[in-house]
């Protein structure tokens, strides 16, 4: 069994002007103490074909973290246009928690 489950993803601000930060307010649960930290990426991924266009927005650790059920909100600047003008698409943005 997982020690973390992701229990919801909310996207706040949504919708929001172009150039606003992407909002994401995470809740998970541990099922233990877990004394390290985790590692939470955000990432942009370019391509469903391969990971070479794929982009990690922002990163942060959080932790220790006590058993339970935990929320943080996860802020990370768009970019604007310029993380985007290499993938030649600017109308779909799947991302990877």
């Amino acid at each position: 069994m997982a020690k973390v489950q992701v229990l919801n993803v909310a996207v706040l601000d949504n919708p929001s002007p172009f150039g606003n930060p992407f909002q994401f307010e995470i809740t998970f649960e541990c099922m233990e103490d877990l004394p390290e930290d985790l590692e939470w990426k955000i990432i942009y991924v370019g391509s469903a074909e391969s990971e070479e266009y794929d982009q990690t927005l922002d990163s942060v650790l959080v932790g220790p973290v006590p058993a339970g059920r935990h929320m943080f909100v996860f802020q990370v600047s768009s970019g604007g246009a310029c993380i985007f003008e290499w993938c030649g698409h600017c109308l779909s943005f799947p991302f990877v928690l």
